[in-house]
């Protein structure tokens, strides 16, 4: 824990812009709603403890009541210290449940050796966990998936998958009946890194998938770190344009009736600048990255909205 003022000024400077980005995705997205009950997905990484951790405060303070559920999978990975994370839960005296299925050795069994393992490991654990979520009427699934996972999954898709597709703060289950949210889409994964540091986190390796040689979401991320060194600012930009799509401007035919446009058309975006000098003006960064709640809570107008998770309790 901090021990010199100084100290203790960086951390509370940082709790308090935690607190904010996720009030302002939580806002944005309209993630809780007044009765909810959330799973919250507990790994034993840094995210999820971090989540869970900003979920608790926010929950204590919030303008309306919802429920936390504190679920973690324990696959069944050799070595996998089974009673960290129910003592941990039992001091923070959030509900919990451990759950136990042996996916590691079905991953091991059906992934030839060398492949990478996410893939397999990430279905068998969301079916799972979609099942528990049903069974203790949870309305909302949060993961602990943070800006940098966003930004990663979007060059993931586009390099190897063909396709301009990211990692949504909220999204329905392929089925419809689970919402899923990610309460830590604006926030830097380098905070959370210092955040898990300073709350003493009791961290639990992955040793499955983290340790593999070959990850490509492994060699996206260090391209990204590389491109903030020599253009900082760069995965800040990169994050506004997922927030500023143009589908008039791309070619999905699905997306936007080029089939059907005509000549004499306002388009909501402008039409062709190709004979024009195009200019560039560097976005603000999303109000996500500011220090003053008034400037997070600030969000763009909204119908659905009719509270703000940051405001505190009458």
């Amino acid at each position: 824990m901090p021990s010199t003022p100084k100290q203790q000024y960086e951390h509370n400077k940082l709790n308090k812009r935690l607190r904010h980005q996720v009030g302002a995705a939580i806002n944005d997205f309209n993630m809780i709603e007044a009765g909810d009950k959330i799973m919250v997905c507990l790994s034993g990484g840094k995210d999820s403890f971090a989540l869970l951790d900003i979920l608790l405060g926010l929950q204590k303070s919030a303008p309306i009541s919802f429920e936390l559920l504190a679920v973690n999978l324990d696959q069944k990975q050799p070595g996998f210290p089974a009673h960290v994370l129910p003592e941990y839960l039992q001091q923070l005296g959030v509900p919990f449940q451990i759950i136990e299925e042996d996916t590691y050795s079905v991953v091991k069994r059906v992934i030839e050796e060398g492949k990478t393992t996410c893939g397999l490991c990430s279905r068998l654990r969301r079916g799972v966990l979609y099942r528990v979520a049903k069974e203790n009427g949870c309305t909302k699934i949060a993961l602990g998936h943070h800006r940098d996972d966003i930004l990663e999954t979007l060059f993931l898709n586009l390099f190897y998958g063909g396709k301009l597709k990211a990692m949504p703060p909220k999204l329905l289950s392929d089925n419809g009946e689970h919402m899923v949210i990610r309460p830590l889409a604006y926030v830097k994964e380098k905070d959370l890194v210092r955040y898990a540091e300073i709350r003493q986190f009791p961290i639990i390796p992955c040793n499955l998938c983290g340790s593999q040689p070959n990850l490509q979401r492994q060699v996206i991320k260090e391209m990204l770190q590389q491109w903030d060194k020599q253009h900082p600012g760069r995965s800040e930009t990169l994050f506004s344009a997922l927030q500023n799509v143009v589908p008039s401007h791309l070619a999905d035919t699905a997306l936007f009736g080029f089939t059907t446009l005509q000549r004499g058309q306002t388009l909501q975006h402008g039409g062709d600048i190709g004979f024009d000098k195009e200019t560039f003006i560097q976005p603000m960064p999303p109000h996500h990255d500011a220090d003053s709640e008034n400037d997070v809570a600030a969000g763009p107008p909204s119908t659905q909205r009719v509270f703000n998770i940051l405001d505190n309790r009458v």
